[in-house]
């Protein structure tokens, strides 16, 4: 099932539960699937790689917007960011935990045979196309500095 249908099943859950938050962020979601069907070049189509860097997309948007709203006091609207960020995830693969992220980044580190901090580059390439949707790009890079500046 395509990430559209899913989108579109769980909608009429929402509707029918009335749950505001789900519908809000399932509706949002949908938007930007047909965004991104309607650009130049997607003939009507979104790859299932696509999908995944949307709603990676959606909720990094999301986690910066819950950022400003708690440095600003407004609990009200940083509440609404979390709902949807509890939304969208469920749609996206299960993200490593730290310690499994450390684990994956010491092979691929091994793998590019890094060794000090200036060999960033290499391992961040590697890493950002190996874990795709399993971890946050900042929780990537903030691993591999610390792996590599040991």
């Amino acid at each position: 099932m395509s990430l559209e249908q899913q989108v579109m099943t769980e909608m009429k859950e929402a509707m029918k539960a009335k749950d505001e938050a789900s519908l809000r962020s399932l509706r949002a979601i949908k938007a930007e699937i047909i965004k991104a069907k309607t650009e130049p070049g997607a003939n009507g189509t979104v790859t299932e790689e696509g999908e995944l860097k949307l709603l990676q997309k959606m909720v990094k948007q999301r986690r910066d917007s819950l950022e400003i709203y708690q440095q600003q006091n407004r609990a009200d609207l940083a509440q609404k960011e979390q709902e949807e960020i509890s939304v969208i995830e469920k749609f996206l693969p299960k993200q490593l935990s730290e310690a499994e992220l450390k684990e994956a980044l010491g092979k691929i580190i091994a793998e590019v045979g890094a060794s000090s901090p200036a060999d960033m580059g290499k391992v961040m390439g590697a890493a950002t196309k190996q874990l795709s949707g399993q971890a946050d790009g900042k929780a990537i890079s903030a691993a591999v500095k610390e792996l590599l500046s040991k």
